[in-house]
C-alpha cells in the first residue's frame, strides 16, 4: 500500500488533479482510496457523480455516536473508496482537529486492513502545514507528498513553504517529497518559471498538465475527465502521471 498526500495553494486544482489521478490509477487495475481533508468535504464529488459523502465529523455531530465504515465510506467511480473528513461549523473550532479525529477513527475501525487499498490519496486543504493539516506529513500517514503548483507567485510561495515543512521532518523518516505537478494557468513562460523554481529547490517535476476546457466540461457533470473520455489527449497526460506514481522507484 502506497499513501500519497497532495498539497498546494488553495484553489490550485488539488481536488481535480487528485480525483483524476485516483480515477486513472483505478483504471490501471489498482484499488484506490481517496480521503478528503477539507471541511468543505468536496474532494470526492467528481468520483461519486456528485453524491455527497457523509463527512466523518458531521456524522459524529449529527448522529452522536461512532460510525461504522459503511457509514462513512462511499464507493465511487471504478470502485474508488471515498471518505471525507469534514470539520467544525464555520467560525467555530479547528478544522485541523477534524483531520486528526478522522484519522484516529479510521485507524480504530481498521479501514486500511478491511479495504486493503493499493493506493491512498489524502487531498489536504490549501497550503496549511500546521496542526492537523500537517498530520499526513508528520505522523507518518503518507509515504509521499505531491505539491501542485502553477507559475503564479503565490502558488510557488506556498510550494516553497510545503517543501520547507517536509524538509523539517526529514530526520524523522516521515513522508518524502515525490515531486511537483504543474497545473498550468497559461502564464507567459510558465514552464520556464516552474522549471527554474524546481531546479533551485531540487524538486522533480513529475507532471505537467495543460489548461484544457474538457476538464471543466466534465466537472460540470461531476466527473473526472478520465471517466468522461479516457481517449482525450488530456486524459492520456493524466494517465502517464498515474503510471509514474504507481511505478516502484519513481520518486526522487
Amino acid at each position: 500500500m502506497k499513501k500519497i498526500a497532495v498539497y498546494g495553494k488553495g484553489g490550485i486544482g488539488k481536488s481535480t488533479i487528485t480525483s483524476s489521478l485516483a480515477a486513472a490509477i483505478s483504471m490501471l487495475g489498482f484499488k484506490v482510496m481517496q480521503i478528503g481533508c477539507d471541511p468543505k468535504a468536496d474532494s470526492t464529488l467528481k468520483l461519486t457523480r456528485g453524491e455527497a459523502v457523509m463527512p466523518v465529523m458531521n456524522y459524529l455531530k449529527e448522529k452522536g455516536y461512532y460510525p461504522s465504515l459503511q457509514d462513512i465510506v462511499v464507493e465511487g467511480f471504478n470502485g474508488i473508496l471515498c471518505i471525507e473528513a469534514g470539520g467544525p461549523t464555520p467560525g467555530i473550532g479547528c478544522a485541523g482537529r477534524g483531520i486528526i479525529a478522522t484519522f484516529n477513527i479510521l485507524e480504530e475501525l481498521h479501514a486500511f486492513e478491511v479495504y486493503q487499498p493499493d493506493i491512498v490519496f489524502y487531498d489536504v486543504l490549501g497550503d496549511v502545514v500546521c496542526g492537523g493539516f500537517a498530520m499526513p506529513i508528520r505522523e507518518g500517514y503518507a509515504d509521499e507528498v505531491i505539491i501542485v503548483t502553477s507559475g503564479e507567485k503565490m502558488a510557488l510561495f506556498a510550494a516553497r513553504n510545503i517543501k520547507t515543512a517536509i524538509d523539517n521532518f526529514a530526520d524523522r523518516n516521515y513522508a518524502s517529497l515525490r515531486g511537483l505537478i504543474l497545473n498550468r494557468r497559461n502564464m507567459p513562460d510558465e514552464g520556464k518559471i516552474v522549471g527554474t523554481f524546481a531546479e533551485e529547490l531540487g524538486i522533480k517535476i513529475i507532471g505537467d498538465i495543460p489548461r484544457d476546457n474538457n476538464i471543466a466540461i466534465f466537472e460540470e457533470q461531476n466527473q473526472t475527465v478520465i471517466e468522461g473520455n479516457p481517449e482525450l489527449p488530456i486524459s492520456h497526460i493524466i494517465m502517464d502521471i498515474a503510471q509514474n506514481l504507481v511505478a516502484e522507484g519513481g520518486g526522487q
